[in-house]
């Protein structure tokens, strides 16, 4: 059978004709994924199910929702699941997935590529898992990062944009300051409450950083051009932990995970529930190694920076771009 893609009032439909072991023709799934916001890495954690699902072999047909970066449109969507009649929904990002647990409580809800379930209120630990809910989340190694931008530069003093909006992005602004003291580097940050404003927050940081890291903090990495334009134009290196969007975006390096692979852990864990495993027994599954990350380096942006990127690090990127 052949994928179908329909596109009705906003919402992407896929329909994925898979034959495999145990799975009929006929017996299609309905699973609904509901995105916080278009960007790379989120786009890929996405792509990672659906891909996952039917190497898995199952038949399906996924309902897919973009809130846009809105935590309002969020609600909605998981109202509008609600009427859908499917048999799985999975949350990608903190808002999203929040949304899902507060309103479905029928059939089960995934979470996919969560920094902090817990302070998000999905779950009460990583270690055990709850009724009704399961999922992934990567444990960034923020100090690790830092600890490689040290080796590039004269590093003092850390700038981080973060969203004041989202559980997750909170938790890890909280990481990184803790990952500066830690390191004996000051550690200066500002919030924004939506996308468009992450340019100007950028502009109240220079003159007071070295550097500026960004996390995967969906609503920064969604706007990380103007972020980038910005630090770019006054001479200030930018170190992303999202190595999707630095294909794209010129930033110095990116060091971070693989988000189709995530997404691929996470359909692993649906096929577990789909089998009939009982979701309390089913803790989060935690993506924290480092082999599964990713570097891209811009040797544009560090000549224009007036930086040398050492041949070691260069010779272990995943992707080297060189204009």
């Amino acid at each position: 059978m052949k994928k179908t893609i329909l596109v009705l009032l906003g919402s992407l439909i896929l329909i994925a004709g898979l034959s495999g072991e145990g799975q009929q023709d006929d017996a299609t799934l309905r699973i609904g994924i509901s995105q916080f916001v278009q960007h790379p890495a989120l786009d890929a954690v996405s792509q990672g199910i659906m891909d996952e699902m039917k190497k898995l072999g199952y038949t399906a047909e996924f309902i897919y929702e973009n809130s846009n970066g809105d935590g309002n449109t969020a609600k909605q969507i998981a109202s509008l699941f609600k009427t859908r009649n499917l048999d799985m929904v999975v949350g990608v990002g903190t808002p999203n997935a929040q949304a899902l647990k507060q309103s479905i409580k029928d059939i089960p809800v995934i979470y996919a590529a969560i920094s902090d379930p817990i302070s998000a209120g999905l779950v009460d630990s990583l270690y055990e898992g709850e009724a009704g809910i399961t999922g992934t989340s990567h444990q960034t190694p923020i100090r690790e990062q830092l600890e490689f931008l040290m080796t590039l530069m004269d590093l003092k003093t850390v700038g981080q944009v973060y969203s004041g909006n989202d559980d997750s992005a909170m938790y890890q602004a909280d990481q990184t300051r803790k990952a500066c003291e830690a390191l004996d580097l000051t550690y200066v940050s500002t919030s924004v409450s939506n996308s468009s404003e992450v340019k100007q927050a950028t502009q109240t940081l220079m003159g007071r950083v070295d550097a500026i890291y960004v996390s995967t903090d969906n609503t920064v990495v969604s706007a990380l051009g103007g972020l980038s334009s910005t630090a770019l134009e006054n001479k200030v290196p930018v170190l992303s932990a999202d190595p999707s969007s630095a294909k794209e975006t010129p930033v110095l390096a990116a060091w971070g995970f693989n988000w189709y692979y995530i997404g691929q852990r996470t359909a692993l864990m649906m096929d577990e529930v789909l089998k009939g495993k009982d979701m309390a027994d089913m803790p989060t599954g935690i993506v924290s190694e480092t082999e599964n990350m990713d570097l891209v380096l811009n040797m544009a942006v560090a000549d224009l920076l007036g930086m040398e990127i050492p041949q070691e690090y260069i010779d272990k990127a995943s992707l080297v771009i060189t204009e």
